[in-house]
């Protein structure tokens, strides 16, 4: 095994002989109850395109990892979503007794490592153990790997899912999924269709859970729709993507760009392409 470098709730390693860097999320009150969902993960360094580090509040050192877009399905499915606080590529360390040249020589040692900075064509970083079910306001969600079955809660569910009842979707029929966080306004997981746009209101879109107070918490929703991605990546590279108008796509790529997770360059190359694409 290789250098370690313990900050607030996490401890980073760099392993040498597999030229990855795993990251433990401890347990505490005050972890992310996402890094508990986490617990461990092993990161390559080919899935980083950078480590920055910049100063923090109270006199603390924050190192960050940049992952490749496209190399992480948790991070590609989070679309920029986390707040800073729950960001699991994200070190946060006492800035004296040495903290910031521990965490300088560290964060070059990873920099020496890294892969190329351009998208990845595949997911580097393995997927999160999810549950086998998720409960959402309006519905109960299950995947059993080669499916997504809704289960409508009769006391949260419209009467348009009601009355549809049950659905089942293979993942042959699915193009992709957008997650949107239910610490925001309209939160909800959405199943895109091969076939068919669904109703654009997520509360009434067959393939939709809304989320509410108490109902898909990120810790929860989020792994799952990384697994759920994962899947869909496996069976189809290209086809996993939501089918998003070229608009869309750049206004989410300015989103990732503001969130620090592209850099200036690739923020560009994407634009370009996509603006190419319209």
């Amino acid at each position: 095994m290789g250098d370690v470098l313990a900050g607030n709730h996490a401890v980073w390693e760099f392993d040498r002989t597999t030229n990855s860097l795993i990251i433990r999320f401890a347990r505490g009150m005050r972890t992310p109850r996402l890094w508990h969902a986490l617990g461990e993960r092993r990161i390559p360094l080919e899935a980083l395109s950078g480590v920055g580090l910049t100063v923090g509040r109270r006199d603390t050192v924050v190192l960050h990892a940049r992952v490749r877009v496209g190399a992480d399905p948790l991070m590609e499915a989070a679309a920029g979503q986390l707040r800073e606080a729950c960001d699991p590529y994200r070190l946060v360390l006492p800035g004296g007794g040495g903290g910031t040249a521990r965490a300088t020589a560290f964060g070059e040692t990873l920099r020496e490592r890294l892969g190329p900075a351009g998208p990845a064509d595949r997911f580097l970083v393995r997927v999160p153990e999810p549950r086998a079910a998720l409960k959402a306001y309006d519905a109960r969600l299950a995947f059993d790997g080669g499916a997504v079955t809704f289960h409508w809660s009769r006391t949260g569910a419209t009467s348009a899912k009601w009355k549809a009842g049950d659905q089942r979707y293979p993942l042959a029929a699915l193009a992709g999924l957008t997650w949107h966080s239910p610490e925001r306004p309209g939160g909800h997981l959405r199943l895109w269709s091969r076939e068919a746009a669904g109703d654009p209101r997520p509360d009434h879109d067959l393939a939709s859970a809304v989320f509410g107070v108490g109902y898909g918490a990120v810790h929860e929703s989020l792994p799952f729709a990384a697994a759920l991605l994962a899947a869909l990546r496996a069976r189809s590279p290209v086809a996993s993507v939501p089918p998003q108008r070229s608009w869309e796509r750049i206004q989410h790529l300015a989103e990732l760009h503001s969130a620090g997770l592209l850099t200036d360059a690739e923020y560009r190359a994407l634009r370009d392409r996509f603006t190419a694409g319209a």
